[in-house]
């Protein structure tokens, strides 16, 4: 008999991430823009503050976080960093710790990490009635998981200082994902509970709340070629990343398995480079006004 078809566990999403991010190049794609670009961003940040507010909301393990920090450090030399973070899962909120024990170079930043998601936060903001002001926000590849994207994006640019900035980091509609939830959603399982948004979404949302925002857009790609080779550990496990679910392919009906293989392969979601099957995983980096 086979197991019935199942949402994947933090720790399963965890792992299941990991095979991502191994190889994708989604943080190379966020190297480029804060090589390029964030400079320029954070120079305006806190302008004559001697202490420059920072908070991370879905903050995964801190690698992004820490380079930003550093940009930070870089362009406003000498001003302390106050960073709070907001994570749910307990092992990425682990590893961010581990991560700012093993580095030397941020003695002039604090830490206080939230393990809440970003509504439970915005709830205990909200009861407590202590309205903290950040400097800089950002929400990279997490508003995916969230219940009520306008009215969450509407309280964090709620929570900006003046002259504050919110980065938020989500897919581009010219990515693989945007075409595979709109023209082959039937191809997805019901287990996964995400919400299906990209760029033009987020921006439907800032034009309603008249805040003023830029859009730089980059390209990142994911190979994902063991996807279709039978019985390929790393291939279940990027398909357990792509649709939500534990171990799709031992699961899920194999016309099901079959219509999803037939639609990455489709030139709107993938390209071929040297017989390896390249995902579009496109990035909008939208830079948002207090």
């Amino acid at each position: 008999m086979i197991p019935s078809m199942r949402s994947l566990t933090a720790e399963e999403y965890v792992e299941a991430f990991k095979s991502f991010l191994d190889h994708s190049t989604e943080h190379q794609c966020m190297d480029e823009f804060n090589k390029e670009q964030m400079p320029n961003i954070m120079a305006s940040l806190g302008p004559g503050k001697s202490t420059i507010s920072v908070l991370g909301v879905g903050s995964g393990t801190g690698e992004q976080d820490l380079k930003m920090i550093r940009i930070l450090q870089a362009v406003h030399p000498g001003v302390f960093i106050d960073n709070e973070i907001v994570e749910p899962n307990p092992q990425h909120v682990a590893a961010y710790k581990e991560l700012v024990n093993q580095a030397p170079d941020l003695q002039n930043v604090s830490f206080i990490w939230h393990q809440l998601t970003s509504l439970e936060y915005e709830q205990q903001v909200k009861e407590k009635g202590t309205h903290k002001k950040f400097d800089f926000i950002h929400m990279i590849q997490m508003l995916y998981r969230v219940e009520d994207i306008p009215n969450t994006i509407k309280f964090f640019h709620s929570c900006l200082d003046h002259h504050g900035k919110l980065l938020i980091i989500i897919l581009s509609d010219s990515s693989g994902w945007a075409s595979l939830w709109k023209r082959h959603r039937d191809c997805l399982p019901a287990t996964d509970s995400g919400h299906y948004i990209t760029c033009s979404g987020i921006t439907e949302v800032l034009r309603r709340l008249g805040a003023q925002h830029r859009v730089f857009e980059l390209p990142s790609g994911w190979d994902i070629t063991e996807c279709f080779t039978e019985g390929d550990a790393l291939g279940g496990r990027m398909m357990d990343f792509l649709t939500g679910t534990k171990n799709f392919l031992g699961t899920a009906p194999a016309a099901l398995r079959r219509r999803l293989q037939e639609a990455l392969c489709q030139p709107e979601c993938s390209s071929t480079r040297d017989g390896r099957v390249i995902f579009s995983n496109n990035l909008s980096m939208i830079v948002v006004e207090s």
